[in-house]
This record gives structure tokens, C-alpha cells and sequence, in this order.
């Protein structure tokens, strides 16, 4: 997991070259330039997708991991509560190799809070909850780069 400032993510090039894509289009112009569609950066391999949605409490969220893919996570405007587990620390209940996509239940290790100018990468060893409220529902808008690392 890495949880840093959009600022920053430069600082993290090097780790995968999927990654070094997705990091080097955290950048003011590209975020503004999102629409509704789904942007492939490299096709099949690194696309951002932007999303608007409530917030939901912890009970409607469920956490999802990936064995394939990275995620990162960068909020636009709004804030969202996070959590952090491994997969082996929970109990799953979907499972679907095809689409890369596992989801599970149960409690998460590392808490956080997402706002806008903030970025979160996790990694395919990272279950995440998101989409929690703080105190109450509220609008987000967020981009979420998929990026391909297996």
C-alpha cells in the first residue's frame, strides 16, 4: 500500500513500468481532462475510469482484492473512509477469477482517510473497503487507475 499526495507520485516511479505509466498521469491536467469514459493509457493493461457515487456506511461496504491488477485510488472532490487487510485475515464471499475481482468480510488492520490531493495504491497483496462515509453519506467523485502487474 502507498498512501501519499498527488504531488508525490513521481516518487514512486520505478517499482513497475504499468505503474510508472499510471503514476506519470497524476497530474492537475489529466484529472480535469476525465469525462465519463474510460481512458486506456495502455489497453488492456493501464485505463483510469472516473466515478461519482454516495458514501455508504462500513455495513453496506465489503472489501474487494485483486490478483492481477493494482488499484489507485484518488479522490477529486469529497472525502471517504478507507480500510486495509491482507486476504488471508478475511473471510471470502466472491469470487471471480475472470474479472479479477475476489470480495470479502471482516475487519481491516490500516484506517484511513481519502480527500481530494490524496492518492492510494494497493497492491494485489491489499483487501480495501472503500466508499465508507465519515460521519455522514456525501457525494464523491474519485479516479480510479487499474493497472496490470502479474
Amino acid at each position: 500500500m502507498i498512501i501519499a499526495k498527488n504531488s508525490d507520485a513521481t516518487q514512486y516511479v520505478g517499482i513497475h513500468p504499468n505503474l510508472d505509466v499510471a503514476l506519470r498521469h497524476i497530474t492537475p491536467e489529466f484529472l480535469d481532462s476525465l469525462g465519463d469514459e474510460r481512458v486506456d493509457l495502455i489497453p488492456g493493461e493501464v485505463w483510469c475510469t472516473r466515478f461519482t457515487y454516495e458514501t455508504v456506511s462500513d455495513e453496506d461496504s465489503f472489501f474487494e482484492a485483486h490478483e492481477k491488477f493494482l488499484d489507485i485510488h484518488l479522490m477529486l472532490s469529497g472525502s471517504e473512509r478507507v480500510e486495509i487487510a491482507t486476504p488471508e485475515t478475511l473471510e471470502v464471499f466472491r469470487s471471480e477469477p475472470e474479472n479479477d475481482f475476489y470480495g470479502y468480510r471482516g475487519e481491516g488492520w490500516q484506517k484511513l482517510r481519502l480527500s481530494p490531493g490524496d492518492f492510494l495504491v494497493v497492491f494485489p497483496a491489499d483487501a480495501h473497503k472503500i466508499k465508507m462515509y465519515l460521519d455522514a453519506p456525501a457525494t464523491v467523485t474519485k479516479a480510479v487507475f487499474k493497472v496490470k502487474v502479474r
